[in-house]
């Protein structure tokens, strides 16, 4: 049972550390696309990213972060897209303190579920891209409209792959996809801190 635990802490580690490398060259590319065009734009932009950097940084061995942790990452988050997309992206967030207090969830999954939303769909002034953030039933739900690109680069999808992976090692819970002609939205379970726990 220890080796099982080792295995699947070290499988844990090695999807957490796929997260970031992408996200993190294209942010350096805005941010020095912006200091071209507009400095108080790129100031603002390096502070929330310099706070989702350092939100990154901590506490590398978690297995899992407070949600009440999590929401404060995803505003630095959606914070840098809207100065990036300005009015075409919309995107609220509305868990309960109660539950963002006693909540966990595993560490930028409900980040990379708005990161999945933006990049396989158009945000265009014309055609806002609309995120909704919500608790329900026990679940994290993020929900947007669909209006799908035509060109998704080849990074993309491995986000959603990579947090069912991560849910499985976790706490064997499945995240739910749910999509229509006009909806899609991915639903996750809210965890407690011994819910990481390996069990072996």
């Amino acid at each position: 049972s220890r080796l099982r635990a080792a295995n699947l802490e070290s499988a844990n580690q090695l999807l957490k550390q796929q997260i970031h490398p992408h996200f993190l060259f294209n942010a350096l590319s805005m941010l020095k696309s912006l200091y071209k065009t507009d400095v108080k734009a790129g100031e603002a932009y390096l502070s929330h990213l310099v706070n989702f950097l350092r939100a990154s940084l901590a506490e590398p061995q978690s297995r899992v972060s407070s949600l009440q942790d999590e929401v404060e990452l995803c505003h630095d988050y959606v914070e840098m897209q809207k100065i990036r997309f300005e009015d075409a992206l919309i995107c609220r967030i509305d868990i309960p303190e109660s539950v963002r207090l006693r909540g966990a969830v595993p560490p930028f999954s409900v980040q990379s579920l708005i990161e999945n939303a933006i990049k396989h769909n158009e945000v265009t002034e014309a055609s806002p891209l609309d995120i909704k953030v919500f608790y329900e039933d026990g679940r994290i739900h993020v929900e947007n409209n669909l209006q799908v690109r035509a060109y998704v680069d080849s990074h993309s999808g491995k986000g959603l792959i990579n947090l069912m992976e991560r849910y499985k090692i976790l706490a064997s819970e499945e995240v739910i996809i749910r999509q229509d002609t006009r909806i899609f939205s991915v639903s996750i379970k809210v965890l407690s801190h011994e819910d990481s726990d390996h069990r072996g």
